[in-house]
């Protein structure tokens, strides 16, 4: 296929030395002809430097105190000289063949200025679960308007990429969000753009023992119905995020699981 864009992958990265090799290759792994992979660690005192040396030659990266994941991710949209641009989080995989399919999606439609595909969630070890959350937000995907995204996210980040230019009429990712950085950015596009959904799993979303995570547990789905009310005045929708963001809590509490919000949570972590 020829005219594919440039893709700039970002992966913002802290102390994740037992994953980010796997989140490399598989970026690297895609084959892909052309794109930046640019790695921005905030200073990180595990191997992590170590093994983005070793990668040197294949990507870009600095290693440097930041002010969070937000700052980081913004630190490199600035750098990135991509048509297209995503961030994957330094525990987090994308499918084989993952950039292709967004490359051609981006290619044949000009109209398109974001996307998002399938994303599985997997353990530590790679094995696929929580099955039946993938499944809904899989549903959710085939139902999607921005009035749901008001209501709830079923976008996942790891499957996400968007046009540069929606950087350049929107601005970078919120500094002072240190929680749901990715939902409210979403909120930003979506209030100007259509989403195009992909029906193929482009990405892997990782739980894991030593992922960061909110003190408060159920945080996220808090803060994301906080968010949301800056978006919308409508009472209606209000009430519906908030009964939703209860039954997503009691949801998860009845499966005995904990939510796993962004992997930096505050300008120190």
């Amino acid at each position: 296929m020829h005219n594919l864009p440039r893709i700039s992958v970002i992966t913002p990265s802290l102390n994740q030395g037992d994953y980010i090799e796997r989140t490399i290759r598989s970026v690297l792994s895609q084959g892909y002809p052309d794109l930046e992979f640019i790695v921005v660690d905030g200073g990180s005192t595990d191997n992590t430097v170590s093994i983005l040396r070793r990668y040197g030659n294949s990507l870009l990266w600095i290693s440097e105190k930041d002010e969070g994941q937000s700052h980081a991710i913004n630190k490199g949209m600035r750098m990135a000289t991509g048509d297209i641009i995503a961030y994957l989080n330094s525990d987090d995989i994308y499918e084989p063949g993952a950039l292709t399919k967004v490359a051609a999606a981006f290619a044949e439609d000009a109209s398109v200025m974001w996307l998002t595909g399938r994303c599985r969630i997997v353990d530590q070890n790679g094995c696929e679960t929580r099955r039946a959350i993938t499944a809904y937000k899989n549903f959710l995907l085939g139902h999607f308007s921005y009035a749901m995204l008001l209501v709830t996210n079923p976008i996942s980040q790891p499957a996400t990429f968007w046009r540069r230019a929606v950087v350049d009429e929107i601005g970078f990712f919120n500094v002072d969000e240190h929680l749901v950085m990715d939902y409210e950015y979403w909120l930003r596009i979506g209030g100007k753009y259509p989403l195009q959904i992909l029906g193929d799993y482009l990405a892997c979303f990782r739980v894991h023992a030593s992922a960061k995570t909110q003190s408060t547990g159920f945080g996220n789905f808090r803060r994301e119905y906080e968010v949301s009310r800056r978006f919308t005045s409508s009472p209606l929708l209000h009430t519906l995020h908030y009964f939703n963001y209860l039954a997503i809590v009691a949801a998860y509490k009845t499966m005995g699981l904990a939510s796993r919000p962004g992997r930096r949570v505050s300008s120190d972590s």
